[in-house]
């Protein structure tokens, strides 16, 4: 699906004409032309075009088949972003953890002993289905030793050790979050006198050998959520997701629609580049005129004030629905992410009709 946002599109009465070639597309009108490049890997079947329209205030639509295609290149510098942890954190090698905002190490070469997957979150609700006695894990907990690493959904458990960052005795709730010192995020929590627990989209993971290099808030947390959304429904077979901060609170549905889209945008040769930009943190005029990512295609519904509070409900009870824990200031900050990304598409391409309920459309970049 290509939907073409330039100067020529939007003449209101003059006829269009549409070049499509297998590596660009031009749109003529009124004497007017605006082109658009295709990325390295990516070649369009000119003969399969299908569906042109014009819509006000979006611009042309049109449906062509793509060629084979290679994957999209890993830019430099934020090839950590997507960071499958049980795959990617090793027994026996040292990493530092980075606050992923301002750089700070949070934990200085650290070396792994064993490296350790957790079960779900609610593992414990279904122990009575799995044995025939009285339940032996009943109010006991899973606390890391020395040298371990415990692998949540969105955390990692260590062992704190002499950890200065991390409070001695937490009183309350309030005390048991572990800031950064430099720019006072909060990076997770500690769970007992000797754990604590470090939230994946708050700490940057590398080895020892290598060194921090910083990646743009957004474009972070796109990344890491998507790879949970996507290791999810591999492993789970499940597709929607509650998005729930630390305080307890429910602050987005997420329904994952498809995981294999492949965003393309080119800036162009038209001075309205601004008006449809999905990623416009990055795809800028100075780094050239074509971007591709894969994305994931997702339907999401916010929850803060009280809004969809009976859909909420019922996706709490419903055990198809797999639930992710943030920092509620990340909550927030994905809930921007996904609004930009749904204001950012055409206004007939926002929202989808489903279940009598009105959902918001998007794309989460992987």
């Amino acid at each position: 699906l290509l939907f073409l946002r330039s100067a020529a599109a939007e003449i209101p009465s003059a006829p269009v004409e549409v070049s499509v070639c297998a590596d660009s597309l031009e749109v003529r009108s009124g004497g007017s032309c605006d082109a658009a490049a295709l990325p390295a890997g990516v070649s369009l079947a000119p003969s399969s075009c299908r569906g042109l329209r014009r819509l006000r205030g979006d611009g042309l639509h049109l449906r062509v088949a793509c060629a084979p295609r290679r994957p999209p290149p890993v830019r430099a510098g934020r090839g950590h972003a997507v960071f499958t942890l049980r795959e990617s954190l090793k027994p026996n090698k040292n990493y530092i953890f980075y606050c992923q905002s301002c750089g700070d190490i949070i934990v200085s070469d650290r070396k792994f002993l064993r490296v350790l997957p957790l079960p779900s979150e609610n593992w414990s609700d279904l122990v009575e289905d799995w044995c025939c006695h009285p339940d032996p894990f009943a109010k006991r907990t899973l606390h890391p030793q020395h040298g371990d690493c415990f692998v949540g959904d969105t955390f990692l458990l260590l062992n704190s050790r002499n950890e200065s960052h991390v409070p001695e005795s937490p009183k309350s709730k309030e005390n048991t979050r572990v800031i950064c010192k430099r720019c006072k995020t909060m990076l997770g929590e500690t769970v007992s006198s000797g754990t604590i627990k470090y939230y994946v989209t708050e700490v940057v993971i590398q080895s020892a050998e290598g060194g921090f290099s910083p990646t743009p808030r957004s474009q972070f947390v796109q990344s890491i959520v998507a790879q949970c959304l996507l290791e999810l429904s591999s492993a789970k077979s499940t597709f929607r997701f509650t998005i729930k901060g630390d305080n307890g609170k429910t602050y987005i549905l997420i329904w994952l629609l498809n995981s294999d889209t492949l965003l393309v945008e080119s800036l162009g040769s038209s001075s309205s580049h601004s008006d449809f930009t999905l990623f416009g943190d990055i795809l800028t005029p100075g780094s050239g005129p074509v971007g591709s990512w894969n994305a994931l295609k997702v339907l999401y519904q916010p929850c803060i004030q009280c809004r969809n509070k009976e859909l909420a409900d019922a996706w709490e009870d419903d055990m198809g629905v797999h639930p992710l824990k943030f920092p509620s200031e990340t909550c927030l900050e994905l809930l921007l992410i996904l609004g930009l990304s749904t204001t950012s598409l055409p206004p007939s391409l926002r929202c989808m009709n489903s279940f009598q309920v009105r959902n918001s459309f998007c794309f989460i970049r992987n």
